[in-house]
């Protein structure tokens, strides 16, 4: 199958999907580059090395790390003070890459050779117990392989396409009950004209409700956010 310049863009970013481009993930902002709506030098992760590749590709000329992205860094890994941890989740919940093991009110911690230092994991903490630390002293793609980079993609898009899979069967299991109710409530007796208004308005209300997920399942989600160019 031959890649379009998007497959062949993402090809070449880290993969960390830090979300520092201004795009949710690494894929989003690939096809920004392609479609002309987004820089070269929106990865930070990818370093100088990252910005030459993607200009050797697309014929752009290298420039510097924007900085309204973030800095070329020593590549961190994150670290849980598990003396500290709640268990609240927030932090599972936020990590792209499912490097983090633990359930809800018991202790988690990081799986280092999994991590990517996106840094999405620190904000949600509530008790500050998450760290950032450099585990090499290299930056960009020097302190990051090619292999690593397919394989937090792989973890990426196998986490997407699982929470994907859940939010549509708990849609549809929420549509199922909503459906069961709106019956068991058109079964009701009415027996007067108040028992019958009564009656009619559980009905509406539960009738607005299906019709609300249903535009909503129906309705295409946002457009990833993207920083402006012209700001830059």
């Amino acid at each position: 199958m031959t890649k379009t310049l998007a497959d062949q863009i993402e090809d070449l970013l880290p993969q960390t999907q830090c979300t520092k481009c201004g795009y949710p993930a690494c894929r989003p902002y690939a096809e920004a580059i392609a479609r002309g709506e987004a820089e070269i030098n929106q990865c930070p992760p990818g370093g100088m090395e990252g910005v030459a590749r993607l200009s050797a590709l697309t014929g752009r000329p290298i420039i510097p790390i924007n900085p309204a992205n973030g800095v070329e860094r020593p590549r961190p890994v994150a670290f849980i003070d598990e003396a500290l941890c709640i268990g609240c989740t927030l932090c599972i919940q936020a990590c792209p890459v499912d490097a983090i093991l633990g359930a809800a009110k018991q202790m988690h911690t990081i799986l280092p050779s999994l991590c990517t230092g996106c840094d999405l994991c620190v904000a949600p903490c509530p008790v500050d117990c998450i760290s950032m630390l450099p585990v090499t002293e290299r930056t960009g793609w020097d302190a990051w392989s090619q292999e690593q980079a397919d394989a937090a993609r792989a973890r990426h898009d196998f986490r997407s396409e699982r929470l994907q899979r859940e939010k549509e069967e708990n849609d549809a299991r929420l549509a199922a009950k909503a459906l069961e109710k709106l019956r068991a409530v058109t079964a009701e007796q009415a027996n007067s004209a108040e028992e019958l208004a009564e009656k009619e308005r559980k009905r509406a209300i539960i009738a607005a409700a299906i019709e609300r997920a249903r535009q909503k399942a129906a309705t295409p989600p946002p457009a990833p956010p993207s920083l402006d160019n012209k700001d830059q």
